[in-house]
């Protein structure tokens, strides 16, 4: 008896420390939709996390979980709407409050299409190189995502909603304004997805 307690003991004690920067299950093959190619999972010698992964593949040097790096980069670090490259995207609030992700934007594919580097996404600890990332919000304006699942193949059935992009440069006093006007609605998103998540079961990753 003893012994089972400690092992769930240690079992809620490594979600919990992973729980910071994964995302879950929830993907679902999408009908002849295949994402671009080259991308592919690199397990390195001991598991990363997102945030340390991010922080020395961007220049973007900021300490903390990832669902605080948005506000910890103001007055420090451009933030805009918009991917460009070396840009931290930072995904946010879809499964809680204190539930978010941040990767490194390595090239822009097209308007709705970019690839980005990350850790811990699957929460297996791995690398995630060249990883593709498709906006399908209804204005293009980078508000909503879809993952491509290197390991299967095939696009997450699940949608993120991404807070903006971080850097490369520093901050000049000319946010995006569409990031602060975007908020509101990209609020409203991220609670009606975590009814959606607690509906179906769901809502921890």
């Amino acid at each position: 008896m003893v012994g089972s307690f400690v092992r769930l003991a240690a079992a809620v004690a490594l979600g919990i420390a992973l729980a910071g920067c994964a995302s879950g299950p929830g993907y679902s093959d999408l009908e002849d939709d295949s994402g671009p190619s080259g991308g592919h999972p690199v397990r390195p010698q001991s598991t990363l996390q997102c945030v340390p992964y991010a922080r020395e593949h961007s220049g973007v040097v900021i300490y903390g979980d990832a669902y605080t790096w948005w506000d910890k980069a103001a007055g420090k670090f451009a933030r805009t709407a918009n991917p460009s490259e070396g840009a931290v995207m930072v995904l946010f609030n879809y499964a809680g409050p204190n539930r978010g992700h941040v990767a490194v934007v390595r090239e822009l594919i097209d308007s709705r299409t970019i690839k980005i580097d990350h850790a811990n996404w699957l929460d297996d600890g791995a690398i995630y190189v060249d990883d593709p990332v498709r906006d399908v919000s209804a204005e293009n304006d980078w508000s909503q995502v879809r993952v491509f699942n290197l390991r299967t193949g095939t696009w997450g059935g699940r949608i993120y909603p991404v807070q903006g992009f971080i850097g490369p440069g520093p901050d000049a006093g000319t946010d995006d304004l569409r990031v602060a006007q975007n908020h509101t609605s990209r609020d409203a998103i991220s609670a009606l997805i975590a009814e959606d998540d607690l509906a179906d079961g769901d809502g921890s990753h």
